[in-house]
Protein backbone atom coordinates (compact mmCIF):
# COMPACT_ATOMS: atom_id res chain seq x y z
CA UNK A 1 0.00 0.00 0.00
CA UNK A 2 1.44 3.55 -1.09
CA UNK A 3 0.93 5.62 1.54
CA UNK A 4 2.70 8.96 0.07
CA UNK A 5 0.88 9.00 -3.28
CA UNK A 6 3.08 11.76 -4.86
CA UNK A 7 5.64 10.98 -7.10
CA UNK A 8 8.83 9.35 -6.17
CA UNK A 9 11.01 12.13 -7.40
CA UNK A 10 9.10 14.47 -4.86
CA UNK A 11 10.21 12.43 -2.09
CA UNK A 12 13.53 12.16 -3.19
CA UNK A 13 13.49 15.88 -2.95
CA UNK A 14 11.58 16.44 0.23
CA UNK A 15 14.63 14.00 1.34
CA UNK A 16 17.59 15.74 0.00
CA UNK A 17 16.10 19.32 1.60
CA UNK A 18 16.26 17.54 4.74
CA UNK A 19 19.23 16.27 4.91
CA UNK A 20 20.44 19.53 3.64
CA UNK A 21 18.92 21.34 6.14
CA UNK A 22 20.33 18.76 8.57
CA UNK A 23 23.68 19.06 8.11
CA UNK A 24 23.43 22.94 7.74
CA UNK A 25 21.74 23.67 11.07
CA UNK A 26 24.53 21.26 12.81
CA UNK A 27 27.27 23.23 11.04
CA UNK A 28 25.54 26.11 12.30
CA UNK A 29 24.67 24.78 15.67
CA UNK A 30 28.66 23.48 16.41
CA UNK A 31 30.16 26.68 14.36
CA UNK A 32 28.02 29.58 16.32
CA UNK A 33 25.11 28.80 18.15
CA UNK A 34 23.66 32.41 18.01
CA UNK A 35 23.20 31.77 14.13
CA UNK A 36 20.72 29.23 14.31
CA UNK A 37 18.23 32.49 14.92
CA UNK A 38 17.35 32.58 11.25
CA UNK A 39 16.02 29.41 10.92
CA UNK A 40 13.57 29.92 13.87
CA UNK A 41 10.09 32.21 13.77
CA UNK A 42 8.24 34.00 17.09
CA UNK A 43 5.83 31.14 16.88
CA UNK A 44 8.59 28.25 16.98
CA UNK A 45 9.07 26.32 19.76
CA UNK A 46 11.57 24.01 21.63
CA UNK A 47 11.40 21.40 23.95
CA UNK A 48 14.99 20.74 25.04
CA UNK A 49 15.50 17.68 27.52
CA UNK A 50 11.62 18.15 28.76
CA UNK A 51 11.95 22.27 29.10
CA UNK A 52 9.84 23.90 26.12
CA UNK A 53 10.84 27.26 25.45
CA UNK A 54 8.59 29.28 22.02
CA UNK A 55 10.00 32.30 19.77
CA UNK A 56 13.13 32.71 17.88
CA UNK A 57 14.79 34.97 20.41
CA UNK A 58 14.12 32.44 23.48
CA UNK A 59 15.43 29.54 21.86
CA UNK A 60 18.68 30.68 20.37
CA UNK A 61 18.98 31.81 24.38
CA UNK A 62 18.19 28.61 25.88
CA UNK A 63 20.56 27.36 23.30
CA UNK A 64 23.91 29.59 23.80
CA UNK A 65 22.98 29.06 27.49
CA UNK A 66 23.55 25.44 27.50
CA UNK A 67 26.99 24.20 29.46
CA UNK A 68 29.30 24.10 27.39
CA UNK A 69 31.61 25.81 25.17
CA UNK A 70 32.67 23.73 22.48
CA UNK A 71 30.15 20.94 20.57
CA UNK A 72 30.42 18.41 17.56
CA UNK A 73 27.56 16.40 16.56
CA UNK A 74 27.37 13.37 14.50
CA UNK A 75 24.35 12.67 13.27
CA UNK A 76 23.76 9.25 12.37
CA UNK A 77 20.37 9.19 10.64
CA UNK A 78 17.80 11.57 9.24
CA UNK A 79 14.50 10.47 8.26
CA UNK A 80 11.92 12.64 6.68
CA UNK A 81 7.97 12.55 5.91
CA UNK A 82 5.82 15.01 4.68
CA UNK A 83 4.18 16.77 6.79
CA UNK A 84 0.93 18.60 6.41
CA UNK A 85 -0.47 19.78 3.17
CA UNK A 86 1.30 23.19 3.18
CA UNK A 87 4.40 21.32 2.34
CA UNK A 88 5.87 20.76 5.46
CA UNK A 89 8.42 18.33 6.53
CA UNK A 90 9.10 16.24 9.74
CA UNK A 91 12.93 15.10 10.04
CA UNK A 92 13.91 12.49 13.19
CA UNK A 93 17.59 12.61 13.67
CA UNK A 94 20.09 10.46 15.49
CA UNK A 95 23.49 10.36 16.29
CA UNK A 96 26.61 11.44 19.29
CA UNK A 97 27.68 14.55 20.21
CA UNK A 98 31.12 15.90 21.94
CA UNK A 99 31.07 18.52 24.07
CA UNK A 100 33.77 20.66 25.73
CA UNK A 101 36.72 17.72 25.57
CA UNK A 102 34.92 15.26 26.72
CA UNK A 103 36.14 12.31 24.49
CA UNK A 104 33.11 9.99 25.27
CA UNK A 105 29.97 10.64 22.76
CA UNK A 106 26.28 11.07 24.19
CA UNK A 107 24.09 9.84 22.31
CA UNK A 108 20.60 11.87 21.11
CA UNK A 109 17.40 12.33 19.26
CA UNK A 110 15.95 15.51 17.93
CA UNK A 111 13.14 16.19 15.58
CA UNK A 112 12.10 19.04 13.79
CA UNK A 113 9.05 20.05 11.44
CA UNK A 114 9.84 22.35 9.31
CA UNK A 115 7.67 24.88 7.77
CA UNK A 116 7.70 27.00 4.46
CA UNK A 117 8.54 30.22 4.93
CA UNK A 118 6.88 31.57 2.19
CA UNK A 119 10.71 32.53 0.25
CA UNK A 120 11.42 29.11 -1.32
CA UNK A 121 12.96 28.20 2.21
CA UNK A 122 11.87 26.90 5.59
CA UNK A 123 12.14 27.48 9.12
CA UNK A 124 11.85 25.47 12.44
CA UNK A 125 8.36 25.37 13.31
CA UNK A 126 8.81 22.26 16.38
CA UNK A 127 12.26 20.91 17.52
CA UNK A 128 12.55 18.45 20.00
CA UNK A 129 15.57 17.16 21.63
CA UNK A 130 16.39 14.50 23.90
CA UNK A 131 20.00 12.71 25.13
CA UNK A 132 19.31 8.92 24.93
CA UNK A 133 20.94 7.26 27.86
CA UNK A 134 21.71 3.70 28.00
CA UNK A 135 19.08 1.13 29.38
CA UNK A 136 19.64 0.29 32.71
Amino acid sequence: MLLYNRSTRSLQRLIVRADQFVAFYYKTFDENRQNLAMLYRDESMLTFEGNPVQGAAQIVEKLGSLPFQKVQHQYSTADAQPSGGAGGIIVMVTGALLVDEEQKPMSYTQTFQLLPDGQGSYFVFNDVFRLVYPAA
